[in-house]
């Protein structure tokens, strides 16, 4: 007999085509759920109106409904509710926390009766009071959090963390890292472009860091004088990147720009041409674009904190002080370009490996008898 197919609704406050670590994370496990059997639904916002709000991708049906105010990342999106509440979903899974999608989801969840599952996907904020709001977000968000089927942590010192700070037992929570599948898209020819490419990573924020690498840059140059540095994103930074890198007299060096999240094999090209990849970012969890260079065994250097510091101690990144002067960021780029460290050959986890990991955990929630199509 043919077992039920599992109706899975994601709900995430961004979602393809905006870009960033969560919409790669929701893309690349919804699309390999679908190949599992399960029945997935991705539920997300849309702040301009001009996005489909109905549409299927890989097998995978995308719904977005408005979300408020327009230019601000607090995505208010009350028709979630509705949809939520009266969708007859075995499992919801919240994808990020720190929005007001969450608790409007988790609450829809609690009424409706639905298990639910959030994975946290901590991240960092250019925003000095909405990080400081952090530890009262979580208070806030305590007693749903708590009422969680589970909770999903990607990187181990999250546990810890949250256990303290939600007054929750280890137990309620289960650790399923990022898949980095890049190293798969990598050409097998290593085509060095002209000079030394430093890359940086991740979404045009401030609290990436990209403008400590821009800062750093002129004394870089006093030794190095044929490297430039590829700023890798999008985002509502960006302008002020270009400011500062003609400040800093280095525009001549710097190009900024994305990548679209469908040429993986662009990024792949990029990364190995790089002789070294940096994110100076705030706060990560769980890094997708540094595992992804750490994949294809690039030198790397971070920022020493959160989840950026325990790829440091396991071997796999250089890591400098987030107070560290331009000058001492300069040194640990020439250093890193110098004398790379470069990653042993790992195994780390794919996709797949991620996907995997919350059937299983989809399958002890509902207790829902699946087979493996």
């Amino acid at each position: 007999s043919q077992a039920t197919r599992m109706r899975v609704l994601m709900v995430t406050p961004r979602y393809l085509p905006l870009t960033g670590g969560v919409e790669m994370h929701v893309h690349e496990v919804a699309r390999r759920l679908v190949q599992r059997g399960a029945d997935v639904t991705i539920l997300t916002t849309d702040t301009t109106g001009l996005l489909p709000t109905c549409e299927v991708q890989t097998g995978v049906q995308i719904m977005r409904v408005r979300a408020w105010p327009k230019d601000r990342d607090y995505y208010f999106a009350p028709a979630m509710l509705p949809i939520i509440a009266r969708g007859h979903w075995d499992l919801v899974h919240i994808q990020s926390y720190h929005t007001l999608v969450a608790p409007l989801a988790m609450l829809a969840a609690f009424w409706a009766k639905i298990p639910y599952v959030v994975t946290f996907h901590g991240g960092g904020n250019s925003s000095g009071l909405r990080n400081a709001l952090r530890g009262v977000q979580g208070l806030l968000l305590q007693p749903l959090l708590a009422r969680s089927a589970r909770l999903v942590a990607v990187a181990q010192f999250e546990i810890a963390l949250y256990s303290r700070r939600l007054h929750l037992p280890p137990e309620h929570f289960v650790i399923i890292p990022n898949g980095s599948d890049l190293g798969n898209k990598a050409p097998a020819l290593q085509l060095r472009g002209p000079g030394t490419l430093i890359a940086s990573i991740g979404r045009l924020e401030r609290y990436k860091g990209h403008q400590r690498i821009i800062a750093a840059l002129p004394k870089v140059l006093e030794q190095r004088p044929d490297a430039r540095l590829r700023i890798v994103g999008t985002g509502p930074y960006g302008a002020e990147l270009k400011r500062l890198a003609l400040a800093y007299g280095v525009a001549g060096r710097v190009e900024i720009g994305g990548i679209p999240p469908g040429e993986r094999g662009a990024m792949a090209v990029l990364m190995q041409e790089a002789a070294l990849v940096t994110l100076m970012s705030d706060y990560e969890t769980h890094p997708i674009a540094v595992l992804e260079a750490v994949a294809l065994r690039r030198s790397v250097l971070v920022a020493d904190t959160s989840g950026l510091s325990e790829l440091a101690e396991r071997g796999l990144a250089r890591s400098v002080s987030l107070t560290s002067s331009d000058e001492q960021v300069a040194n640990a780029i020439l250093a890193q370009l110098r004398q790379p460290l470069v990653p042993p050959a790992l195994d780390l986890p794919t996709w797949d490996d991620c996907a995997m990991g919350l059937w299983d955990l989809y399958h002890s929630v509902t207790e829902i008898p699946l087979c493996v199509s």
